[in-house]
């Protein structure tokens, strides 16, 4: 067994949800809230994405980067998605193991993965009503409406099921939801401080 796998101090809070969702909108929220907490990380995910095109704070690479690191051990898990390569670096599995605890921005198709590679994780479902995400995705100007239609109905895997899973309705103000994934987040900070 990897230390990747097993050993473990603290919790990995995975956020997953569709497009729209305010799933960065919700951990930004929240990182402004635990600023002043060195315990808990927020990661920054490697992306072979522009790091000026909008969205999560990740660490840009090019394909050709990406692979190179990927052969060389540096990821805990990647996947692909929507034509791009994502990693979560592999030393958060430390962090994790010291007691800390990390959220990342996920994939609902990637859980499968991210649970192979971590063990027990907590997810954070984001949702909004589909006439908001289909607002929200509308106001990105990133696709036609064409594309927007085939994004919200396409068939994602079902993650709401499960004891460590968490359903966030983002739907009304961002503070209403900031305050539930904060509260889930102080929830986990406190199981690993004073388990039952």
């Amino acid at each position: 067994m990897t230390a990747v796998e097993k050993a473990r101090g603290g919790t990995l809070i995975v956020v997953v949800g569709p497009s729209g969702a305010g799933k960065d909108s919700v951990m930004g929220f929240a990182a402004r809230h635990f600023a002043q907490r060195p315990d808990i990380l927020f990661v920054r995910r490697v992306i072979t994405r522009p790091s000026d095109a909008g969205g999560e704070v990740h660490e840009s690479v090019s394909a050709a980067e990406f692979d190179d690191m990927r052969q060389n051990g540096a990821f805990a898990v990647s996947w692909q998605a929507h034509g791009l390569s994502y990693g979560i670096p592999r030393e958060i599995a430390e962090k994790i193991a010291s007691g800390m605890t990390a959220i990342v921005n996920g994939s609902r198709a990637a859980l499968p993965a991210i649970r192979a590679a971590f063990g027990d994780v907590a997810v954070a479902v984001i949702t909004a009503d589909p006439p908001v995400l289909a607002k929200r995705l509308a106001e990105r100007g990133r696709e036609s409406e064409e594309d927007i239609l085939r994004r919200l109905s396409r068939q994602t895997p079902d993650v709401i099921a499960g004891n460590d899973v968490t359903v966030i309705d983002n739907s009304g103000r961002l503070d209403i939801a900031g305050r539930r994934f904060i509260a889930l987040v102080e929830r986990h900070c406190a199981d690993i401080h004073h388990p039952a």
